[in-house]
């Protein structure tokens, strides 16, 4: 708390949870009531300025009913990143760099209750059972969860937070992550029902990336998207099925993966498929989709760079599948038709740092065909497009 004595917040806030009524669900209101009530009784008030007294309130209150000593920084939208690291240590991100704050949690039960506050409104679990969580807030922003002793750090919490507005590829252009050229050339890709594959570092806006890119899909498609956490905000689409996968719950209901959430989307007539980001087994089902009819789908993927990443979903595929190499590159040369790489630069900027198409194999390799690559502080066209049957077939409706 901001230059307040522990003790005086601790003692509010047990006083005011002694005085809750838990059988029905108090309203905003009367719970700042609640606070302001305590807070007048109190004798220490005297020595409070107004600021102080405000301070005090708010505090409370986002520790009964929000997420305690981080929610000043998740309503502020320039912080991007909040790291726990047990109760002692909060960083956050804000305008490219990190900063230590001077915020710390009461205790480990504290932190414990604001950590099963995250994962009970997602239906998640995280005990010493499954110490290892990935979850969302109502509001969107993505949450990784390890608990302690796994983490012997304390308890740790990383929230990365996203724009409550999506940013469309008129932003990226206008932040000079990518030029109006390409993002043309990549709009009359979506439309013409290329596959299309994301790869890039932690951080580098793969997410922001696949959001703007999936609003060019003609409204009138049917699009299923696949995540782990559901992230992305595609609030243009009309006919729009969002599935998130289940962790093993303790009382024992089934979990459901990426890969039956595949296998599900085959089945929902879709006309576009999107995964948020394939990690493991589940490459070979979206390969497999895309190879059979399901054209014009999207997927990201970590890597550093687009052959790294053809190199990462061939061992994806493999701890999913016993087939040759060959076999697992013949799928993904004939399944994926464009790679796109980002990246972050020296001075935080993240950019489209090449484009690709591919186009086959050769002496058992992957083949690329470099479209577009940064190049001078700029994204420069490297090469053409070499298959144009699908943007033949767009052209004149087939």
């Amino acid at each position: 708390m901001n230059n307040l004595p522990e003790d005086i917040k601790t003692k509010v806030y047990g006083t005011v949870l002694s005085k809750m009524n838990f059988s029905d669900e108090m309203t905003e209101e009367e719970v700042l009531k609640l606070i302001d009530d305590v807070i007048t009784a109190f004798p220490e008030r005297k020595m409070l300025t107004i600021d102080e007294i405000l301070a005090l309130r708010k505090e409370v209150y986002n520790s009964i009913k929000k997420f305690d000593v981080i929610q000043e920084y998740l309503d502020d939208e320039a912080v991007t990143e909040i790291m726990i690291n047990g109760t002692n240590a909060i960083f956050i991100e804000k305008s490219g760099s990190i900063i230590k704050t001077d915020k710390r949690f009461s205790s480990e039960e504290k932190l414990e209750d604001v950590i099963q506050q995250i994962v009970g409104a997602c239906n998640r679990t995280v005990n010493e059972a499954y110490p290892i969580a990935d979850a969302r807030l109502t509001t969107g922003e993505r949450v990784n969860i390890v608990l302690s002793p796994v983490s012997l750090s304390g308890s740790t919490v990383t929230i990365r937070r996203f724009p409550k507005a999506p940013i469309t590829m008129e932003k990226l252009i206008e932040f000079g992550s990518i030029t109006e050229e390409a993002a043309f050339f990549l709009r009359r890709l979506v439309e013409a029902k290329y596959n299309i594959f994301i790869s890039g570092g932690t951080g580098t806006g793969k997410t922001t990336f696949l959001n703007a890119l999936s609003r060019y899909i003609p409204s009138d498609e049917r699009i299923i998207t696949i995540e782990d956490s559901a992230e992305l905000q595609l609030s243009e689409a009309k006919n729009l099925v969002r599935l998130e996968t289940r962790t093993k719950k303790a009382e024992g209901c089934m979990p459901i993966d990426i890969r039956d959430l595949i296998k599900a989307a085959l089945r929902m007539r879709p006309d576009r498929i999107i995964v948020g980001e394939v990690r493991g087994a589940e490459a070979v089902d979206m390969l497999q989709a895309m190879n059979t009819g399901h054209d014009g789908s999207l997927s990201t993927g970590h890597a550093n760079s687009s052959a790294d990443m053809i190199s990462r979903l061939e061992t994806m595929v493999l701890s999913g599948m016993d087939i040759p190499l060959y076999a697992i590159r013949g799928q993904i040369a004939s399944g994926i038709d464009i790679m796109i790489h980002l990246t972050r630069l020296r001075d935080k900027r993240r950019v489209v740092g090449e484009i690709s198409e591919v186009i086959g194999m050769k002496d058992g390799e992957v083949v690329f065909n470099p479209l577009y690559r940064f190049e001078d502080n700029t994204l420069k066209a490297v090469g053409r497009l070499k298959d144009t049957r699908k943007l033949e077939a767009s052209e004149y409706g087939l």
